[in-house]
């Protein structure tokens, strides 16, 4: 079982992609994940794309550190958006009425340009 094995990159100036690590995001998995969310908030990175690619299995750990990260980019005009491919987690998030509060994706780059039409207006011609 990983616990750790969740990995980050800066794709813009604003957008960070957080790539989970592992097939199960719960009591095992989350709270490293949720160290590395909250690191990244209080180093300034409120505009996130969460990939859950290759998750297959997801509890209420894993649902709260996803919960906990949306209102911490929230409370600082942040964004978050997650990559969900998988119906098994796409039907809890379903289930738990969580589908309408982040914006989801099946891949990477249409989160990223929904952060980017959403994200903060710094950058010169906008």
């Amino acid at each position: 079982m990983e616990s750790g094995d969740h990995t980050y990159e800066h794709l813009t100036e604003d957008i960070t992609l957080v790539r989970v690590g592992g097939n199960e995001l719960d009591e095992y998995t989350g709270p490293p994940l949720r160290e590395l969310l909250v690191d990244l908030v209080n180093r300034g990175r409120f505009y996130m794309v969460v990939d859950l690619t290759t998750i297959n299995y997801i509890n209420s750990t894993g649902l709260g550190v996803l919960v906990g990260s949306l209102r911490r980019n929230r409370a600082h005009d942040g964004g978050l958006a997650l990559v969900v491919p998988k119906e098994s987690v796409l039907k809890v998030l379903r289930i738990t009425g969580l589908i309408k509060r982040f914006p989801i994706f099946d891949t990477v780059d249409p989160a990223v340009e929904h952060l980017g039409r959403n994200g903060p207006k710094t950058h010169v011609g906008q």
